[in-house]
């Protein structure tokens, strides 16, 4: 339950964090936020429409999605997410903030920040932007009809090379440009903190009771696993279980498996590319 409370705790800081960073930072200084919140920012300036509003419907049918697809621990933590980032625009764009800097400076600062809050929000099993979950669908689907893993960096350059485009047509030529930098230098901020969330990670779990853990990769999970026979120094005959997922179905596994098996070993490291 401290786990839990925790986890939820740093996602409402992680939405706060990123509400601030793109209300009082970067729509002042002519950026647009990248993936779906970049969508509802577009519809926002061009229709007038509330920018919270905006945002969350463009975010309903990907949550709806997330919970079809990776479960209702993760549909509850990016609506909690979700909410408290839309609420945070609300209000802090009521706040008067400005920044007496170039907007090149100030659109860099403003994409760290962004970056930060995002990475706290994935860290602990949250999202509030739909493309990495649309990419996790589709990579998924991938999965299970071809075969092939792969991780989620093309989908997600080319979605967001969609939204810099509408922005360049619809909007402004400099606001697409800055919106590029905020992209550039949150993802490099979220791929250090949260160890190369876009890449496929290889699961390794050693245990004496692999049964239940390989019934539930394969039945829960709709994932494959290799099985080898291995002995430990200390603990003797035991089984070694490998299996490939995403970053966000690797939260569902550490929670599920530490409840299962809490005696197991368990490691995980970043696989760039799979070649069958």
């Amino acid at each position: 339950m401290f786990k839990k409370l925790l986890s939820y705790l740093s996602i409402t800081l992680g939405a706060l964090i990123a509400s601030f960073s793109v209300a009082c930072i970067l729509l002042p200084n002519d950026a647009v936020d990248y993936g779906t919140a970049g969508i509802g920012i577009i519809i926002s300036k061009l229709t007038g429409i509330n920018l919270s509003i905006c945002v969350i419907g463009v975010f309903i049918p990907f949550l709806i999605a997330g919970l079809l697809s990776l479960g209702k621990d993760f549909f509850f933590r990016a609506l909690v997410g979700s909410i408290v980032y839309t609420v945070g625009l609300a209000v802090f764009e009521k706040i008067p903030f400005t920044l007496n800097t170039e907007h090149f400076l100030a659109v860099a600062f403003g994409g760290a920040i962004l970056g930060a809050g995002l990475s706290l929000i994935l860290r602990f099993g949250g999202c509030i932007d739909g493309s990495e979950i649309l990419a996790n669908i589709i990579i998924n689907k991938l999965s299970e009809k071809k075969g092939k893993n792969m991780n989620m960096t093309g989908i997600l350059i080319g979605f967001n090379a969609v939204v810099y485009s509408a922005v360049f047509i619809l909007l402004d030529r400099n606001s697409a440009l800055l919106s590029l930098l905020v992209y550039v230098v949150a993802t490099a901020v979220i791929d250090h903190f949260t160890d190369h969330f876009e890449s496929i990670k290889q699961v390794t779990i050693i245990t004496q009771k692999p049964d239940q853990i390989i019934s539930w990769i394969r039945d829960d999970m709709k994932k494959t696993c290799t099985v080898i026979n291995s002995r430990g120094a200390v603990a003797g005959e035991n089984k070694t279980v490998i299996c490939y997922v995403s970053y966000f179905e690797l939260q569902k596994m550490r929670e599920s498996i530490g409840k299962m098996e809490q005696t197991a070993f368990i490691t995980v490291s970043n696989v760039e590319e799979i070649i069958r």
